[in-house]
């Protein structure tokens, strides 16, 4: 599989995690095992960073500190896109960012709102994405169904592809 760096192939990273509010992040707990958790994500102005909030006193704070490499996953199954995605995590403390990606539903972890001393904002550095946008709708699964049935080949599997950010 090729591997692209170009905005056009960017732009379809971003297009496939747009509407995801939840991605599962990855990282390496005790011992060096890896260890997963949904967060909360904003996906609206991806330029090559994720953002998430975060308890300041979290465990994963520490893992992240200790090894900042991470494993970012999102999954729309209705539409059958997925993305993984690599790259560096930091923990950053910065108020005025903290307030520009604030949403009312974080108040759910974050009761004081905005100013929230607890907050810690988790910022990735995407490294490289890979992304599989497969067709979803019932009739494309009955051809490659019948496809492989008949002639004992794969159908095609939609578009995929890696970018290096």
């Amino acid at each position: 599989m090729e591997t692209r760096t170009d905005q056009a192939a960017r732009d379809k990273v971003l297009e496939l995690i747009r509407d995801t509010h939840i991605a599962m992040l990855a990282s390496r707990g005790e011992g060096g095992r890896m260890h997963a958790r949904p967060m909360g994500v904003n996906t609206a102005e991806f330029d090559g960073t994720l953002w998430f909030f975060t308890d300041a006193e979290s465990p994963k704070v520490d893992e992240l500190r200790r090894d900042p490499e991470v494993l970012v996953t999102f999954s729309d199954e209705k539409s059958q896109n997925y993305v993984s995605i690599t790259g560096r995590a930091e923990i950053v403390r910065d108020p005025t960012k903290a307030k520009a990606l604030w949403s009312e539903a974080m108040r759910t972890w974050f009761p004081k709102g905005s100013d929230d001393p607890r907050i810690a904002l988790l910022k990735v550095d995407v490294e490289v994405a890979e992304y599989w946008d497969s067709p979803s709708s019932t009739m494309v699964y009955a051809y490659g169904y019948l496809k492989a049935v008949t002639t004992g080949e794969r159908p095609h599997p939609g578009d995929t592809g890696t970018v290096r950010f």
